[in-house]
């Protein structure tokens, strides 16, 4: 794991090279939530790379072209386009950006702006080539860029057309300011952190985090399992867990972890209670019982308060914290007291806390917490991934510095 980050590390950024009068192409992350109305929720992975935009500006960028994705699209489709987010970018830049509906027509958008104008292309998953990683597309990416520079931590898990393949055909090729300041937090949670490191996992699956749970065992020395896949390790352990989500197939591994863990020095805490209910969705009777006492016909989705008192005390005394997925339905009003009150108490330490992207990233927003972190990751996959141990292949393509 440390190999891997340490190799990303030595990643060139753009501030290693000239960019002045350079063509330069930006992949960012303009991934972000919104409503049926179009409205964005959350803007954080925009102003997350506006300082490299603003770098490009600030050191004399002949033109600056901004690549991403947005959702999941199958063809064309107006719910995914780009142009929802074209005001909010404008505003947070403090400028003009030209929107073009395609890689083909950017040559001549360009050929219009002045020196340092801002084009976005859309949604470049509207390509079928970008997720084949086509090297058609590819190329067509490459002819607009003298200089290309990777700014999409949320993507660099990926071997996509604008994520990989271009840089085969781009001589400069380096990270932006976003992508430096991610490996950076989570080499310093890593690398040299502060101990004890505690590492935060939930979520639904146990298959989801099982390379991250056997991998990490040597580089933390506390682990708080809450979420679903809690429910896996207590009905390993002897548990009935009646109704709850558990993954059968996986008690044997989990078992292993417990075992592995031990053998290492390394304390896992587990639910000591539950919050229960008959439907996390419709819930008409909720009850907090025991962790080896589920009521039948009922499921766990929640930490109870013994646990979150528990658990409180494990981050209070830890000086490095990873916290990844959440600790229940959190979505679920009933169902989100054990991840805030986690939340409240992390942000109230001294600790070195680093936040995994995606869903832990929206709960801790919606208890109120974001600012309060010393880093939260854009990226879920790929922030996963990074603590897997796995070099993001978005980092292997780009230019090293000289060891």
């Amino acid at each position: 794991m440390i190999e891997s980050i340490v190799a990303m590390q030595n990643t060139k950024s753009i501030k290693d090279i000239d960019i002045q009068d350079k063509r330069v192409l930006i992949r960012v992350d303009f991934n972000v939530p919104m409503d049926s109305e179009f409205n964005i929720s959350d803007d954080s992975r925009i102003r997350e790379t506006i300082p490299t935009i603003n770098y490009c500006i600030d050191n004399g960028a002949k033109s600056i072209v901004l690549v991403s994705h947005l959702g999941r699209p199958v063809g064309k489709s107006i719910n995914f386009s780009l142009k929802h987010i074209l005001k909010r970018l404008e505003r947070l830049l403090n400028r003009a950006v030209t929107f073009v509906e395609s890689v083909e027509n950017v040559q001549s958008a360009l050929s219009l702006l002045p020196k340092g104008g801002i084009v976005l292309i859309e949604n470049i998953r509207f390509y079928e080539g970008e997720e084949n990683n086509d090297p058609e597309l590819a190329k067509a990416l490459a002819k607009l860029c003298d200089v290309y520079v990777n700014d999409a931590f949320g993507a660099s898990h990926r071997k996509h057309a604008s994520t990989y393949g271009i840089a085969t055909y781009v001589q400069n090729k380096v990270s932006g300011l976003l992508l430096k300041k991610e490996i950076d937090s989570f080499s310093k949670a890593l690398k040299n952190p502060l101990k004890p490191v505690l590492l935060i996992v939930g979520g639904s699956k146990v298959s989801s985090k099982l390379t991250l749970l056997i991998n990490i065992l040597d580089s933390v020395d506390k682990i708080i399992i809450g979420g679903a896949m809690s429910n896996t390790f207590l009905q390993a352990v002897g548990y009935d867990m009646q109704e709850s989500l558990v993954e059968d197939a996986l008690m044997g591994d989990a078992i292993d972890i417990l075992r592995s863990a031990k053998s290492k020095g390394v304390k896992i805490y587990l639910p000591v209670d539950v919050v229960c209910t008959n439907d996390p969705k419709n819930p008409t009777d909720i009850k907090i019982t025991p962790a080896q006492d589920v009521p039948q016909g009922m499921m766990s989705v929640d930490l109870g308060p013994a646990t979150v008192k528990l658990f409180s005390e494990v981050i209070r005394s830890s000086e490095t914290i990873i916290w990844n997925g959440p600790m229940g339905v959190y979505e679920v009003s009933q169902f989100s007291r054990g991840t805030f009150s986690l939340a409240h108490v992390l942000a109230d330490t001294y600790a070195y806390s680093v936040i995994g992207g995606g869903d832990t990233a929206d709960a801790i927003d919606k208890a109120g917490e974001k600012d309060n972190m010393s880093f939260t990751s854009t990226g879920g996959g790929a922030s996963l991934e990074l603590l897997e141990g796995k070099a993001l292949p978005a980092f292997e393509v780009l230019e090293k510095r000289d060891q």
